[in-house]
């Protein structure tokens, strides 16, 4: 049976599952941003569906469920009123000139999302459902709902590999909530708790985002950098650690929304940006500690799932996974809603067949592009690009990054979720600063204060991380660095000597030979890893999108497939 998973909000996208007496396997997933190069598309995902069926072999009409997620008033009215949402995506995207009323569009969005399910939403939602699909060829199907957050569950609990464990989500907000504290044993889920939309941790570290000039839902990653920059504040002193209470199972904000809003406004007036941010962060990394001790201690599981937008925060999941109550931990690695899609087909996939056992060792379910299609877009570059077919791309890049070169670095399917796992990859050193400068100034355009990232080869994390806890495939979680290696990964380390790697096992062979080549030159199987793509675009996909971002950034080394392409003098 195939099960064809939507979502249609923020990063849109699909999954596509095929559930069997031997369990379920995921045959495909992508979100539609990679396909329309608009970061974080919030339409319906056409391209995304389109992607899954190919990939799948299936046709639109052998399709019999379709899982959705999502029937909120808030998500109704987009639904209905498609202007409504692309105004608010171009807003929150600050595509447009400053609007008037910033403020009051802003609270009246959050006040709008926390409104839960109404009578007729999730009528009207399912005829938007129905007009989109039956357009694309799909019929004599059924549509399914799956909460926001039970999608989000589900993807943490199946993936992990568990089969009993305590299950935690905490977002901005979804069907009206921000959280959930869950039991899940073998395919069943029994929620313990629930957190309103009013009290949620992920609006505030939103506001927090918005009020240093950022993007929210899109640059959170910075307030975190930018924290390690910030002189130590006592908790005592720090002016946002009193406006969340968590009691028990629950997380209490003393003020609403708007009222917050106003009050780090505020405070933001006469505080440092650094400051600021430390206190943001600090401020959640004491609150969902102590939601996560909880919440292991009543539940009596030591092993831990979590997912949503707050579990993509790797300082706050580096400090989760060495409370001392927890024995293993996963992080769902497309924790944001991008992964509802899959989440959502997963759960219907139990409901159906009562199959809950997934495979999941990597997250390569992207569209992959054949060599003809790799020399088509080459030749098409002729006259500015040379290239070459070679017989082993691996040991090439390894080569390149003894001699401290950078490469963009494109092969086999495109990765699920936000992160580059060495597909869809810029690579270099991981002990050149010069490497990394040129990179960031040239390739990546970011702000200064964000660190690189490292992917290694699993063996090597012991020597290199001093608190490591399990192996971390999918860049989920910081590390500290062992301060006698500091030397040999400079390029990869935060100021605060910590790090978030990509440990590879066995998952990937090429990328892993190429690291293997690495280590021959240095000693140490690891390497700077960042993704492949235009400063505020999306992860390129195909062979076009990776020469695109070559020749706008002039880029001097390109290996796609089995070609080494450079610029001609």
């Amino acid at each position: 049976m195939h099960i064809l998973g939507v979502w249609d909000g923020h990063d849109a996208g699909a999954a596509m599952i095929e559930s069997s007496d031997h369990g379920i396997e995921i045959k495909a997933a992508a979100n539609e941003e990679r396909f329309t190069k608009r970061k974080l598309e919030i339409n319906f995902p056409k391209m995304s569906i389109d992607f899954c069926l190919k990939a799948s072999g299936v046709r639109p009409e052998e399709i019999r469920h379709i899982a959705v997620s999502t029937t909120d008033t808030a998500k109704t009215l987009t639904r209905i009123f498609p202007r409504i949402r692309e105004d608010y995506y171009k807003f929150r995207r600050r595509k447009v000139e400053k609007p008037m009323f910033v403020d009051f569009r802003r609270n009246f969005k959050y006040w709008l999302t926390e409104i839960k399910e109404k009578p007729g939403c999730r009528q009207l939602s399912a005829a938007y459902f129905h007009n989109n699909l039956k357009g694309m060829g799909f019929k004599d199907y059924k549509l399914h709902f799956v909460e926001h957050h039970e999608a989000h569950a589900t993807a943490a609990a199946f993936c992990s590999g568990f089969d009993k464990s305590t299950v935690l989500t905490i977002d901005g907000v979804g069907d009206g909530l921000s959280g959930t504290v869950s039991v899940y044993e073998n395919g069943r889920m029994e929620r313990l708790s629930e957190i309103s939309g009013k009290d949620s941790l992920g609006i505030f570290f939103e506001h927090v985002t918005t009020i240093l000039g950022m993007r929210e839902l899109e640059d959170e990653g910075k307030v975190m950098a930018l924290a390690n920059f910030a002189y130590e504040i006592p908790d005592e002193k720090n002016k946002f650690m009193n406006l969340f209470e968590v009691d028990g199972l629950q997380v209490k904000s003393k003020m609403g929304a708007a009222e917050r809003y106003n009050y780090l406004n505020n405070v933001s007036w006469n505080t440092t940006m650094e400051d600021f941010s430390f206190m943001a962060q600090r401020t959640l990394e004491v609150k969902i500690l102590q939601l996560f001790e909880n919440a292991i201690e009543r539940s009596g599981v030591g092993d831990v799932a979590w997912s949503g937008g707050v579990a993509s925060n790797v300082k706050v999941n580096m400090l989760i996974k060495n409370l001392p109550g927890l024995k293993r931990w996963f992080v769902f690695p497309h924790m944001g809603d991008g992964g509802l899609a899959l989440g959502a087909a997963l759960k219907l996939a139990f409901e159906l067949t009562g199959q809950y056992r997934t495979k999941f060792d990597n997250v390569y379910f992207g569209p992959e592009h054949p060599e003809e299609a790799i020399v088509e877009a080459l030749r098409k570059n002729s006259d500015t690009l040379k290239f070459e077919r070679i017989g082993d791309v691996a040991g090439h890049a390894a080569d390149m990054l003894a001699k401290d070169k950078y490469i963009l670095w494109y092969q086999g399917r495109m990765e699920y979720g936000p992160r580059a796992l060495g597909n869809r990859s810029i690579v270099a050193p991981a002990d050149s600063l010069s490497a990394k400068d040129a990179l960031n100034l040239r390739i990546k355009r970011r702000d200064w204060f964000q660190p690189f990232c490292p992917s290694l080869i699993e063996e090597d994390a012991r020597k290199i991380f001093s608190d490591l806890k399990g192996y971390d495939r999918f860049m989920t979680m910081a590390y500290q660095t062992e301060p006698n290696v500091h030397d040999h990964v400079k390029a990869v380390v935060n100021v605060d000597g910590s790090a978030r790697p990509q440990m590879l096992g066995n998952e990937n062979p090429l990328y892993r030979k190429l690291i293997e080549g690495v280590k021959k030159h240095t000693g140490y199987g690891i390497i700077l890893n960042t993704s492949f793509n235009l400063h505020g675009y999306p992860i390129v996909n195909t062979p076009d999108d990776a020469i695109e971002v070559m020749l706008k950034n002039k880029a001097p080394y390109l290996i796609m497939g089995n070609y080494f392409v450079e610029f001609k003098k």
